[in-house]
């Protein structure tokens, strides 16, 4: 072989070896991976492939089973293991890329493609996590519709339609009523057949006082003396009684012993009545599917005789009633149960059989006005009407003040109400609709009236609606008594009159430099922080440091110092102190500050050629330079070579020399003397005008004859 055709034959060689290189190490890494998963419609790889940025995302096995690849197109994966998959996908590539050697290959995540259609907000293609279920994907479709039916949907899996009961589902929470969702599967929601079949503003409500029944073949209608007429679903178990109660129960005009029941073509007569008496099951008829119940009015079937009264109206249990010639009202009334809590007493009306009527007071006979019972005789109706509830005047006429309390304030419906002794508070508070939102339930207030005089009352509703406790705590209300809901406190910034409407008991005092400096409503659960910000908070020129709280209502005089800077800076609610109602809250001018305010030890006086010469404010976290620059800095004539800091010590005193001008040059922070609350810091002039001045104010202090003679020679 001659030396061209050689080094082709190697040349050859060695690219066939630096291919085979890459599968080799790629058929490692398919060797190690998962051998027995397999890949599903909505899997997501992750393929790495180094240097390559349309690798750089997440790969969705599609419906077709299938993922897309840059450069390469469709690759069929589904069904296969991830060991093969790892292969097809780099046979792929290599068609496209030479350098596979670093390609990776990974299952990220499975998800579940799901198909929801039907009676929901949003039909279509949902992607759910693997472990989704039927209600899941029902949510991801938007939920269901008003007018599903909830016992019928589908779900389709292929060529299969199987049928469940996501209602049952829904009552018991049983997992095993619902399947197990696959990839692909479609999930149906029918909707109510009640729902008609024209397209319609689908009105709930109406839709329900009509029935429940979904399948009008097995529905149980009910209807006649019913609250709620309509067909109702059928369900293995049910008994007359369940549908009489799923109807709303029968009316007070009902005839509960004549009721027929219907069951293939069979008409049944129950008594109810007896039923309830007796509580005997043999009595209930059998229920079965496409049956009908019909409950007639009681004035069907009214018995009459030579001895029956009628008592109609406001009794628990009106009707006629088999009276004894001799029989009084008062009999004739317990037997038909009483009056109810509604009945007018004061208005009851005598029916006479001739054609004339008779008024009785019921409650004026109870407490002892001597009204004559009224005769009643066989024929007779007794009526016993109803209340009038109505904010019209004259009918408050009808309540004598001794049996009504006054309900006035912050209610929804402030007014007049008849009282009972088996009411509560809470009763009452319910008959007038509840406080407002303006009202202010921590200080109801109950003026109680016993003879001539009234007491008044104040009780936390807050308090007892928050944490409970004994129904005994509640105020014992009675007839007479005025119940007033008070206002909350408006703001008073507006018109300072308001303040007269809110008790000194019940406000905080804040002044000086806040925004809005005034009374503010204060109670148990505010805070120092809570009063601050009511007034909008602290102005640009106010003293943090200093503020002062001062507490009343204390023996003797106490004022608390808070540094609120302090507390801004390190958040130590520690340092925040208690404050309750009728205190006052006092945040001082930093601008205008008294010297008399502050005692000598806790204060430093800056002399000299400087700004603003002075006392000022001085604590151990402040320099020399703090102080020449709260003071305004030396001034153009200032000598800044002998600036003299004297320290009146406890136990000697002694004055030192600082040089403003070596310290700018060096900036060598230990050559700034020491200075303490109750220095004094003195710098000179250039022509010394000032010097002998200062050393005649305080040579009666300190000996500094040996500074001056270091002054004056420099």
């Amino acid at each position: 072989m001659n030396p061209p055709a050689a080094r082709h034959v190697l040349a050859a060689l060695f690219a066939l070896l630096m291919l085979a290189l890459p599968t080799a190490v790629f058929a490692q890494q398919a060797a190690t991976a998962q051998p027995s998963l397999r890949l599903r419609v909505g899997d997501v790889l992750s393929i790495v492939m180094p240097g390559e940025a349309a690798f750089n995302k997440d790969f969705l096995v599609d419906r077709n089973g299938r993922v897309s690849l840059p450069e390469v197109g469709d690759v069929d994966v589904v069904g296969r293991t991830l060991p093969e998959a790892i292969v097809l996908v780099h046979d792929a590539l290599a068609r496209a890329y030479r350098d596979l050697g670093r390609l990776q290959v990974e299952l990220k995540e499975r998800r579940l493609l799901v198909t929801v259609l039907g009676y929901v907000a949003n039909p279509g293609e949902v992607n759910l996590p693997v472990d989704a279920g039927i209600q899941q994907a029902i949510t991801a479709a938007g939920g269901l519709l008003q007018g599903a039916q909830l016992d019928k949907l589908q779900l389709r899996r292929g060529n299969r339609t199987s049928v469940f009961d996501y209602k049952k589902y829904l009552d018991t929470g049983d997992t095993r009523l619902i399947p197990q969702l696959q990839p692909l599967d479609v999930i149906f929601v029918p909707s109510s057949p009640a729902t008609g079949n024209v397209q319609i503003n689908f009105d709930a409500r109406t839709l329900a006082d009509q029935g429940d029944a979904a399948d009008t073949t097995s529905a149980v209608k009910v209807f006649g003396e019913v609250v709620r007429a309509g067909s109702f679903g059928y369900k293995e178990g049910l008994t007359v009684v369940d549908m009489i109660m799923r109807a709303g129960g029968v009316t007070r005009y009902a005839s509960t012993e004549q009721i027929r029941v219907i069951n293939g073509g069979e008409p049944i007569v129950f008594n109810l009545r007896r039923y309830l008496d007796t509580g005997d099951d043999k009595l209930l008829p059998a229920l079965k599917p496409g049956a009908t119940i019909f409950v007639p009015k009681q004035e069907e079937e009214i018995r009459r005789s030579v001895r029956t009264v009628y008592v109609i109206g406001e009794v628990n249990r009106p009707g006629p009633l088999e009276a004894p010639p001799d029989a009084r009202l008062i009999e004739i009334l317990a037997n038909a149960g009483g009056p109810t809590r509604y009945a007018e007493t004061r208005q009851i009306r005598i029916l006479k059989a001739d054609g004339g009527t008779e008024r009785f007071d019921l409650t004026a006979y109870t407490e002892g006005n001597r009204v004559p019972l009224p005769l009643i005789l066989p024929g007779d109706a007794i009526f016993v009407p109803e209340k009038i509830e109505s904010s019209d005047r004259p009918s408050w006429l009808k309540i004598p003040p001794s049996r009504a309390v006054q309900v006035i304030g912050e209610m929804n419906k402030p007014g007049r109400y008849e009282w009972s002794d088996e009411m509560s508070l809470l009763d009452l508070l319910g008959e007038a609709g509840g406080p407002n939102q303006r009202a202010d339930i921590a200080h109801l207030q109950i003026l109680q009236s016993e003879k001539d005089t009234a007491n008044p009352l104040s009780f936390d509703l807050q308090a007892f609606l928050s944490t409970g406790g004994s129904l005994s705590q509640l105020p014992k209300i009675r007839a007479g008594n005025v119940i007033r809901m008070p206002s909350l406190p408006e703001s008073p910034i507006d018109n300072k009159a308001k303040w007269v409407q809110m008790a000194k008991e019940d406000v905080i005092y804040i002044m000086g430099q806040v925004q809005i400096p005034g009374r503010y409503a204060f109670n148990k659960n505010m805070s120092f922080l809570d009063i601050l910000t009511a007034a909008n908070g602290p102005t640009g020129t106010a003293d943090l440091r200093n503020v002062r709280i001062s507490h009343r209502g204390l023996p003797g005089s106490k004022v608390t110092q808070l540094n609120l800077a302090q507390y801004f800076a390190t958040g130590d609610e520690k340092l925040l102190p208690k404050v309750k109602t009728g205190d006052v809250i006092f945040v001082p001018d930093r601008t205008n500050k008294d010297w008399f305010d502050d005692s000598k030890e806790s204060t430093v006086r800056v002399l000299g050629a400087v700004a603003k010469p002075g006392r000022y404010r001085f604590d151990n976290s402040m320099t020399l330079l703090d102080l020449l620059a709260e003071a305004g800095g030396p001034t153009n004539e200032a000598y800044q070579q002998k600036i003299v800091v004297v320290n009146l010590g406890c136990c000697r005193e002694q004055a030192r020399v600082f040089d403003l001008i070596q310290f700018a040059k060096t900036g060598d922070i230990r050559q700034l003397p020491v200075v303490q609350a109750g220095d004094t810091v003195y710098v000179p002039t250039t022509s010394q005008s000032g010097w002998k001045i200062f050393v005649d104010g305080i040579q009666n202090v300190l000996p500094i004859i040996s500074l001056i003679a270091y002054l004056s020679g420099g």
